[in-house]
């Protein structure tokens, strides 16, 4: 992966597909996303209690993240490179202070809104080279410098210990196939000091198999049987900053 996949999004009409078209209703991803909302917005409850935290969404694209914990954070600020896709989050009703950044440089500053915060990271780690994801969490770093000043959230949408991992032979030269592995986000997030607390799998099959209801009653069973949100395609870790 390289800076390329900041540039797709540049486009006002790949903003309106991914919008429009990978999250349709009933769609693989707006399945996904409605149960990662319920997740996080129990887990935001859990962790924060009365005490609403300011969420930092980092390529927030469209808002999704954002939108997933209305009515449950003080405050909500989006980071992303497009424009594109900050103003279809304002226009599809994604409640938030928008902060365009650039695609390389030094780490973005985060708006100083006080503890504690939730810092978000979906679809970005997967899709984008080391450089950038040092970049991310270096960022998420300077949220959250501490134990007690709130939680991370990052989505791995290509577990390479996923049934999708059967198709990366297939796809080895497909630039925008790419996998990440458990021990690969742990160490991401240790780099930057941060220690997984949670993980939560969302679904076991692959978009290829969306449509086969068989294989999404199979999906629906096994993500109930403990121990197999490892073996998930999609995941979320929850971290919290161990050290500086």
């Amino acid at each position: 992966m390289t800076t390329d996949y900041t540039k797709v999004f540049q486009d006002a009409a790949a903003v309106e597909k991914y919008e429009t078209i990978t999250y349709a209703p009933d769609s693989y991803a707006s399945q996904i996303n409605q149960r990662q909302r319920d997740y996080l917005r129990t887990l935001v409850r859990r962790e924060f209690g009365p005490r609403a935290p300011v969420q930092h969404d980092f390529a927030c694209g469209t808002g999704r993240a954002i939108r997933t914990l209305h009515g449950l954070v003080r405050e909500a600020h989006g980071y992303d490179t497009s424009a594109e896709m900050m103003a279809k989050a304002e226009e599809v009703g994604s409640h938030a202070q928008w902060h365009q950044v650039p695609a390389d440089g030094p780490v973005p500053e985060p708006v100083e809104a006080g503890d504690p915060a939730i810092v978000t990271m979906f679809r970005l780690l997967l899709n984008v080279d080391e450089a950038i994801r040092d970049r991310a969490l270096a960022f998420a770093a300077k949220v959250l410098p501490n134990p007690a000043a709130g939680i991370l959230v990052v989505e791995n949408h290509g577990n390479a210990e996923s049934l999708r991992h059967l198709r990366a032979r297939r796809h080895r030269d497909d630039r925008w196939f790419a996998e990440l592995s458990h021990e690969q986000i742990d160490k991401l997030l240790a780099k930057h000091g941060f220690e997984v607390v949670e993980r939560r799998g969302f679904s076991m099959i692959t978009q290829s198999l969306h449509g086969n209801p068989l294989a999404r009653v199979a999906d629906a069973a096994m993500r109930k049987l403990p121990g197999t949100d490892g073996y998930a395609v999609n995941v979320l870790y929850t971290a919290r900053r161990i050290h500086a």
